[in-house]
């Protein structure tokens, strides 16, 4: 459980810090019938071809190393703009998957996870950057896992949807 709180954190992390993220690189690959990957060295994926109503254009993401290590330190740097300010009572949707076990599924407040990148709701429209350095578990049972977040505003405008797949080895 320890891992599925710590890899949700991380996608949280980059997902409200940069505004638009992408996982997919350095070995891993895109999902053919998803959205268009995400600008940067990153593992990550729009969760639908057209995104243009999202609030949040991720302008890039990088993470290193990438793909990321168990036991590692993993950087996380990502830019991006917000359309439109993001006010206490956004959520997100999360679901995180180790093969086809489902191993999280949970409603979290976007603005609780925010101070994992020293941000504040309200979230103010404009440029987002944000550096970020999480410490991997080493502990990380090895194998393939996806994840999904699907973010909303208090009113419920779309934020952002995104999908990474990340495969941890021994």
């Amino acid at each position: 459980m320890k891992f599925s709180v710590t890899l949700a954190s991380l996608f949280l992390s980059t997902l409200v810090a940069s505004e638009g993220l992408s996982f997919f690189g350095g070995g891993q690959k895109v999902l053919d019938d998803k959205g268009g990957a995400v600008p940067g060295d990153n593992p990550l994926t729009h969760c639908k071809a057209d995104h243009s109503s999202d609030i949040l254009n991720l302008e890039k993401v990088d993470l290193t190393p990438n793909p990321p290590h168990a036991g590692s330190t993993l950087t996380i740097e990502a830019n991006g703009e917000l359309l439109e300010q993001v006010e206490k009572g956004a959520y997100v949707n999360i679901q995180v998957k180790w093969g086809i076990v489902k191993i999280l599924t949970t409603k979290a407040d976007l603005c609780e996870q925010v101070s994992n990148v020293d941000l504040e709701c309200p979230i103010k429209k404009g440029k987002v950057t944000i550096t970020k350095d999480v410490e991997l578990p080493k502990e990380i049972p090895p194998g393939t896992y996806t994840v999904s977040a699907d973010a909303y505003t208090v009113d419920e405008k779309h934020i952002v949807c995104l999908d990474a797949t990340v495969t941890f080895s021994t």
